[in-house]
């Protein structure tokens, strides 16, 4: 017997921000003898996603966390991260940490009721990961750990209405990828050792699981899903039969992501990896209804660790009109102003209760001045253009750059390297104003 879907699937309106996708390239699938990462955040149309960089930590023994909802237990030490993520929350979409791990998470609704309460973000559960993980095993095991402990829950956008889900995770190092599906405190996860692989807003592991939560199948047994005899499909078993507009939009997006893949399989470096976020026809760079893709990240993950991991953000919405920035780890790492949300404290509508009644403008200087750009591109058509060339120039400059970084034709000082991302934020800024 099916479950009844919980209240927010039956409300499901056609404007539910509900679409991510996320790809991944192992060698020998990449160009180089590296590990590429890639996301497309589609979130609600206004919602502002800020760049934001937190240095390593270390922290007193029973302190506590405050995360978007809930308090969680600190641990003593905590990596560096560059993160993008909506800038009223205290989790992620997607990001990186010191160690070159990578993570990007997908809404994902399953047979498994989506939990009323608050608990932690699929959002909190990445940044968590990241801060606490040096590999992509690692973080994966602190993401299972919370999920057991905490749950997942709470609304996942700025909105009155409540909207929930549950994540699916690609997380990647400089050696492999993983791919971790939940359904409330179950999961299973797949390791992918070599050969591209892309994730959007559906389960996808079928038998090939490479771990589980140990109750996973005995509580689909329970429910009547599986006999327990047959082969066990993760993704058949817990999808639900009846699948929202949305979803089935997903698997369109999914298997154009596969086949853009594919296509270059051998050959995939950033720039490629780039394009592919900037896909407008597979809806991978998404602009429809009430949402669109907010923000963007590639991450090329050296097998060499001598060598630096390169993450290019954008900060700012639609791919195809936004400059992918490097960021480096490094002496000089900081936060650019420029990408940072303004900040509203206890007054916060996401902490005073009961939550978002009142809006507040989240927008950061970058955000502002790309808006600006964005109405050039679609109105003036000589500015518009010039626009598009200075930007299409400042990422090239980047990706030349990292290019020259990574096949050793130059060795700047690390505190350069650490102020890269920064000076590319103020160079785009200065060409919007």
């Amino acid at each position: 017997v099916e479950r009844p879907i919980s209240p927010q699937m039956a409300s499901w309106s056609p404007d539910t921000p509900c679409s991510c996708d996320c790809f991944v390239s192992v060698p020998p699938a990449s160009a180089l003898p590296a590990v590429i990462f890639a996301k497309n955040s589609d979130r609600p149309r206004d919602e502002v996603q800020e760049v934001v960089f937190v240095p390593a930590g270390t922290h007193a023994p029973g302190s506590r966390l405050q995360c978007t909802y809930i308090e969680v237990e600190q641990v003593s030490k905590t990596h560096a991260v560059i993160l993008s993520r909506p800038s009223w929350l205290w989790g992620a979409e997607m990001g990186a940490n010191e160690h070159g791990v990578c993570i990007g998470n997908e809404a994902v609704w399953t047979k498994e009721p989506v939990g009323e309460g608050e608990a932690l973000l699929g959002m909190d559960l990445l940044r968590l990961a990241l801060e606490r993980g040096s590999s992509a095993r690692e973080a994966l095991h602190v993401i299972t750990g919370l999920l057991e402990r905490y749950g997942q829950g709470g609304s996942c956008r700025e909105d009155p209405t409540p909207f929930c889900y549950h994540n699916t995770f690609l997380l990647a190092d400089r050696t492999e990828a993983w791919v971790l599906e939940t359904a409330g405190r179950l999961w299973a996860a797949r390791r992918i050792q070599e050969g591209v692989h892309n994730i959007s807003n559906q389960l996808s592991i079928g038998s090939d699981i490479s771990a589980e939560h140990p109750e996973l199948r005995p509580h689909a047994q329970v429910q009547g899903w599986w006999d327990g005899q047959g082969t066990f499909d993760f993704a058949q078993v817990f999808s639900l039969s009846q699948q929202p507009v949305r979803v089935e939009a997903a698997k369109a997006r999914f298997r154009a992501g596969q086949e853009l893949l594919q296509q270059q399989q051998g050959g995939i470096t950033a720039e490629v990896m780039m394009g592919i976020l900037r896909d407008k026809e597979s809806g991978i760079c998404m602009d429809s209804g009430g949402f669109r893709t907010t923000a963007s990240m590639v991450s090329v993950l050296p097998r060499d660790t001598t060598q630096p991991c390169v993450h290019f953000l954008t900060a700012t919405p639609d791919p195809s009109r936004s400059v992918f920035k490097p960021f480096i780890f490094g002496v000089g790492a900081a936060q650019p102003p420029q990408v940072l949300s303004p900040t509203f404290g206890p007054q916060d509508p996401v902490r005073t209760l009961p939550r978002f009644q009142t809006q507040v403008d989240r927008r950061h200087p970058l955000y502002r001045g790309h808006q600006v750009a964005l109405g050039l591109m679609e109105s003036e058509q000589a500015r518009g253009k010039q626009l598009r060339q200075k930007q299409r120039d400042l990422e090239q400059e980047g990706l030349v750059a990292v290019r020259r970084l990574l096949t050793r034709e130059c060795a700047p000082p690390a505190q350069e390297l650490g102020g890269l991302f920064q000076a590319f934020v103020e160079k785009e800024t200065q060409a919007y104003a």
